[in-house]
């Protein structure tokens, strides 16, 4: 895979306000990052995106050691969070470019909560959206976000999430698991 680093562009602020929601997605408040991290977490929104190749397999990022939460475990092709005012759809977009260089449509899944706490550190307490799309451009990975990133095969990436799953983040094994469970047609509709 054709990769080139984009050299200290910073594209996440502790301070950036992100969108706190009740259990039903109704906006209470905005909070900043940091905030929505700390302890047990603020409910807020967020979305994970999947990116698939012509090849079938899906491109997974190594979170970066600048990470506050789970530096350096593998993960989806990209998550993230809208910002104050901004439609998911666009924060979507926005993080691709930011974080792979690449442009692509998205098809949405599905919507699910989940808390996950990262040992005395902070915590994950999202309402996401979970997106997929096809991708063969060349990823140019930001290097404050990511650390390595790669394409797998599906089935070996199944089988590993068994073997190894203290490797992987906590959303993408619940992501995985419902998305082979559930939504494995609309991944092979990618490649129609």
């Amino acid at each position: 895979m054709k990769r080139v680093l984009f050299k200290d562009k910073i594209v996440s602020f502790a301070d950036e306000k992100l969108i706190a929601v009740d259990e039903q997605d109704n906006i209470v408040d905005h909070r900043t990052r940091i905030e929505c991290h700390q302890g047990e977490g603020i409910l807020h929104r967020a979305f994970s995106i999947f990116i698939f190749n012509d090849r079938q397999e899906l491109l997974l990022q190594k979170r970066s050691t600048q990470k506050l939460l789970w530096p350096d475990f593998w993960s989806n092709s990209c998550c993230s969070h809208p910002r104050q005012g901004e439609k998911m759809e666009i924060a979507a977009r926005r993080r691709l470019k930011e974080e792979l260089g690449i442009e692509v449509g998205l098809i949405y899944l599905y919507t699910f909560q989940y808390h996950a706490r990262f040992g005395s550190i902070g915590s994950e307490r999202e309402l996401c959206r979970v997106f997929i799309g096809k991708s063969n451009e060349p990823v140019r990975f930001n290097q404050n976000e990511i650390s390595n990133c790669k394409y797998v095969n599906i089935d070996s990436l199944t089988a590993d999430l068994v073997t190894n799953p203290d490797i992987y983040t906590p959303w993408f094994r619940m992501e995985w698991q419902r998305i082979m469970g559930e939504y494995r047609d609309k991944i092979s509709a990618l490649y129609i």
